[in-house]
């Protein structure tokens, strides 16, 4: 019996399965603060008796084995959880072999196994919601770097027409993440993203900001397939018009037919639908266990 733990800034989603992605019971847990969130989670993996434990966290996160804060949840602005220890806190309560690593990650883990980009070398995952964040694997690898992949925060050009040409993001004007998550559209139109309707301006714009992101990924990652989920991607409509502006941008100069011709098969939902998350997790404690 393996563990999956989704740990999220709004809440923590435990599982528990197989090796080969199959979930067998989930909770969710709201993310409140370390004292009250850890105990419950400590006490549903204990309760169903894992014998390893995946983690894809929120973050940034320390991902540096060697480093004295590996496993840490770092610099995020999620009040309680600023350096906290979360493998750690696991690892000494649970007495299991614990695999660490982005939320991100952990679903791109899932899709390159069991989903969307089963079969191919490298893909990006990519989630859009509350933040955006990316997930990287390269030659059947997890790529870590010097801290981990940040795509959210790639700098856009804005468009002509956005009222709020500089974004949201705390850190940084004019990012992916500061003009288009879910937060960024409800502040820029005063209304929740999920109660616009399709032919909102919001959608126009949120199109033009993800297609220059995947435009940067497919300059600079070059990957075989590029999977964009999160809550903001059930908007299905997004798709065409992203993958429409992605060839407008690119403007020939990617020849390759994955673009020129099959991009409706590169720019795509996630294959595992809502499980991505959790069979990258389960597939994290298996690593660990080996």
């Amino acid at each position: 019996m393996l563990g999956a733990l989704e740990a999220g800034g709004t809440k923590m989603i435990c599982s528990t399965g197989d090796e080969n992605g199959k979930v067998s019971s989930r909770v969710s847990i709201p993310t409140t603060t370390p004292e009250e969130t850890i105990p419950r989670i400590i006490a549903f993996f204990r309760e169903a008796n894992v014998e390893a434990l995946g983690i894809g966290s929120f973050g940034p996160v320390d991902l540096d084995e060697t480093s004295s804060s590996y496993g840490f949840i770092t610099t995020t602005p999620k009040e309680g959880w600023r350096n906290y220890p979360l493998r750690g806190a696991l690892l000494r309560a649970l007495s299991v072999p614990v695999g660490f690593d982005t939320d991100v990650n952990a679903s791109a883990l899932g899709e390159y196994t069991f989903g969307a980009a089963k079969g191919v070398s490298s893909c990006v995952y990519v989630t859009v919601g509350t933040g955006i964040g990316g997930g990287l694997i390269v030659e059947g690898n997890l790529v870590h770097g010097l801290v981990h992949p940040e795509l959210g925060h790639f700098w856009l050009r804005p468009h002509p027409s956005d009222p709020a040409p500089h974004g949201f993001c705390p850190y940084h004007d004019g990012c992916v993440e500061g003009f288009s998550t879910g937060p960024a559209i409800e502040k820029r139109w005063g209304q929740r993203a999920e109660t616009l309707p399709a032919d909102h301006p919001a959608w126009m714009l949120e199109s033009y900001y993800l297609a220059q992101m995947c435009v940067t990924v497919i300059t600079c990652l070059s990957p075989k397939k590029i999977i964009l989920g999160g809550g903001v991607m059930r908007q299905t409509h997004l798709f065409a018009p992203i993958r429409r502006q992605v060839l407008e941008m690119l403007a020939g100069y990617v020849q390759h037919p994955a673009i020129l011709t099959g991009i409706e098969d590169y720019i795509v939902p996630p294959g595992l639908g809502e499980n991505s998350g959790v069979t990258g997790a389960l597939l994290l404690a298996a690593r660990a266990s080996a």
